[in-house]
């Protein structure tokens, strides 16, 4: 029988009823979601199940040799505005997301490589794999990139993503999302996660999100409406601030 949403309802609750009843009884506060979290049926087919191998020589700075190199002058004052990267406007609603960088005790972390990629406002990528059914839009790519100033902000001009199904069970939906990405000083630190939209209905069914037992966790990536951050006649604004490590840590794809 094929799987429902009623099923990964179920199977969401429990997890969730099992993390609260634990918290309760000592147990600590998971900022991350577990690697095999069962509702998010591909994360049991993908995560590693192995221990980890050492790089060449036990070095890590061996993978650093064949990584691409990024810096200042990699980065134009164009990258950053997904809305003019071809020659038309793009549809859909423009807006500008913006925030801080910042590590575990509140402190900017400057001159950091951040990367956005989303689907258009119909919730269709522009990948080759893409499957979904919805029109792609000529005038937008659904990419960019900026590097933190000195105070740790970055700040993005794009369109704001549809919704789009995918195949973890049957009428499954994903609610409208931008993945960044942070590079940190290399490579090899780089982090990976997502940010969400104030109110949204697929909230509740979502196992990615869900798969965030921790509810003040999972609420750390809802942006929040910020009227200042809009710009009249052009653009609504969200603030969206990425807290590397610590209580307030932001959740990220691969754990700590």
């Amino acid at each position: 029988m094929a799987l429902t949403q009623s099923d990964i309802d179920t199977e969401i609750k429990d997890q969730q009823d099992a993390y609260d009843k634990a918290v309760a009884g000592g147990a600590p506060v998971l900022h991350h979601p577990r690697r095999d979290y069962a509702p998010y049926r591909s994360s049991l087919l993908r995560h590693p199940q192995q221990p980890l191998v050492a790089v060449s020589g036990g070095d890590p700075e061996t993978v650093e040799l064949s990584g691409p190199v990024f810096g200042v002058t990699d980065i134009t004052e164009h990258d950053s505005d997904l809305t003019i990267h071809h020659r038309g406007e793009p549809i859909g609603e423009r807006m500008t997301v913006s925030g801080r960088l910042l590590d575990r005790d509140g402190r900017p972390v400057r001159g950091q490589l951040v990367e956005i990629w989303q689907a258009n406002a119909a919730g269709r990528y522009a990948h080759l794999r893409e499957q979904h059914p919805a029109p792609l839009d000529p005038h937008f790519t659904g990419v960019g990139r900026t590097l933190t100033d000195d105070q740790g902000r970055y700040s993005f001009t794009t369109i704001k993503p549809g919704p789009y199904p995918w195949g973890n069970h049957t009428n499954a939906w994903r609610p409208a999302h931008i993945h960044f990405s942070v590079f940190g000083t290399a490579f090899t630190q780089r982090l990976v996660t997502q940010m969400y939209f104030p109110s949204d209905p697929l909230f509740r069914y979502d196992p990615i999100l869900r798969s965030v037992t921790d509810t003040a966790a999972r609420e750390r990536l809802v942006a929040t409406y910020d009227h200042d951050l809009s710009k009249p006649e052009f653009s609504m604004g969200y603030a969206w601030d990425i807290v590397l490590d610590g209580p307030s840590a932001t959740w990220i794809e691969e754990g700590r």
